[in-house]
């Protein structure tokens, strides 16, 4: 790879991994309702779950979703619906420092890392490195090299998203200014389906 792709790859990687989308949306209101230090399982998920995702993708998966256009069909509104779900859940969510709250759990490491898989923004970054920033000399240790350095770039660009919530939490503490913007992450993260309802295809 030439160092000209490569900065251009981690731009990529860079823009693609900071700018909304569900993971960031989820972060957000995991840093405001939990703290920094409980969401980190949620933020190490992400990243390594979404460099397995592109690990695979590079390595066959996106051949089999060309012979078998369904299957990615079905798991984009797979996808949908458990982040419709998941919204529903952070319009409820309670204070930081209620006894509800106290007893809920972020996400854990494994269901972030899971939860890459039926997120379509991933499936979206994923395919976008392999097909335009993957030389195809030594294609299978370009992969992994690809899909290493998207875990790096991702994991402190998410990180902002959580931080921003911990820092939030004070402001926050008022119950119905929480409930208002719990309620506004949930809408948001609604938002974010749209280019998969509207059968778009791009980055989310």
């Amino acid at each position: 790879m030439t160092t000209e792709l490569l900065i251009a790859f981690i731009a990529f990687a860079f823009v693609t991994s900071v700018t909304p989308g569900p993971n960031n949306m989820m972060l957000l209101a995991s840093g405001v309702n939990f703290g920094m230090r409980r969401s980190l399982p949620h933020m190490f998920g992400i990243s390594l779950g979404f460099m397995l995702l592109v690990m695979a993708v590079g390595l066959g998966l996106g051949q089999v979703f060309e012979q078998v256009p369904m299957l990615y069909s079905v798991l984009r509104y797979l996808g949908a619906t458990y982040l419709l779900y998941l919204a529903w859940n952070i319009a409820h969510a309670g204070a930081p420092d209620s006894q509800a709250q106290a007893s809920g759990k972020p996400f854990s490491f494994l269901q972030a890392a899971a939860f890459q898989w039926v997120n379509p923004k991933a499936w979206v970054m994923a395919i976008g490195a392999i097909t335009t920033y993957t030389p195809q000399d030594n294609f299978v240790v370009n992969v992994l090299l690809i899909a290493a350095l998207f875990a790096l770039v991702n994991c402190p660009s998410v990180g902002l998203w959580t931080m921003a919530g911990s820092l939030l939490r004070n402001w926050l503490s008022n119950p119905r200014v929480l409930r208002g913007f719990n309620i506004g992450m949930a809408l948001l993260l609604v938002a974010s389906l749209y280019p998969i309802l509207a059968d778009v295809n791009g980055v989310l």
